[in-house]
């Protein structure tokens, strides 16, 4: 009798469900758009203060996410620099917060798969007349199951933020109860602490079936690159 009590006539799961794909998924791709260029340039050539670059990010990938929630929540509120376009607890804020936490681990872990890549497979594009872009695309094309590893790791930190979106966001839902700005975990968390454990368990399921319908084309979308 449990499950029939629960809200999902009333639009809440698939609203809440909703918010959370479209923050992340806009926070990830702008994050790995933003991301993958950094990772090549700093994996194909070398610069001076190129290792302190990779510190920062490196750092940056455990960056707490509540610090990340206060500093978006300055910058889009009143006195900060973005107030004008009023962003604050709004789905933009959500994404931006989401944006800094994706783009270190993506960053980061193309970065790895591109300097991982063979030296000899550089050197055959430059060898077969191949010009700095088409020795980007080889490595690329080399290191395409790092970059798909990094873009999930990117997803998954973004999907399962709960202090920053609930900083930035404020866990809003309208009169009837369909969400402005509550994710799945903002509202897992808060249905756990009014003991709606019912509730909460499946919007934990509902979480964990959509990082895995995720990740399974992600990679499938990798290997058809790839057969092409």
């Amino acid at each position: 009798m449990a499950v029939v009590d629960l809200p999902f006539r009333d639009g809440y799961v698939s609203s809440i469900t909703y918010v959370s794909l479209y923050v992340s998924i806009i926070a990830v791709t702008l994050s790995t758009l933003f991301s993958i260029p950094i990772a090549i340039v700093m994996g194909l050539s070398d610069f001076h203060g190129k290792q302190f670059v990779k510190s920062v990010i490196n750092t940056g990938m455990g960056f707490p996410s509540v610090v990340v929630g206060l500093v978006v929540l300055f910058t889009v509120s009143n006195q900060g620099p973005l107030g004008e376009l009023e962003l604050i607890f709004t789905k933009e804020a959500m994404i931006m917060s989401q944006f800094v936490l994706a783009t270190p681990p993506i960053t980061a872990i193309s970065l790895a798969a591109i300097s991982s890549v063979d030296d000899n497979v550089r050197d055959a594009a430059h060898v077969l007349g191949g010009t700095r872009l088409d020795v980007a695309l080889v490595v690329l094309k080399e290191a395409r199951y790092g970059i798909a590893t990094a873009v999930l790791a990117g997803f998954g930190r973004a999907i399962s933020e709960v202090g920053s979106v609930l900083i930035v966001g404020g866990n809003i839902t309208s009169a009837s109860g369909i969400s402005k700005t509550r994710t799945l975990t903002t509202a897992i968390q808060l249905e756990a602490r009014q003991g709606q454990y019912e509730t909460a368990m499946i919007l934990g399921a509902v979480l964990v079936t959509l990082v895995l319908t995720v990740n399974a084309i992600v990679i499938r979308l990798g290997d058809q690159g790839v057969q092409r």
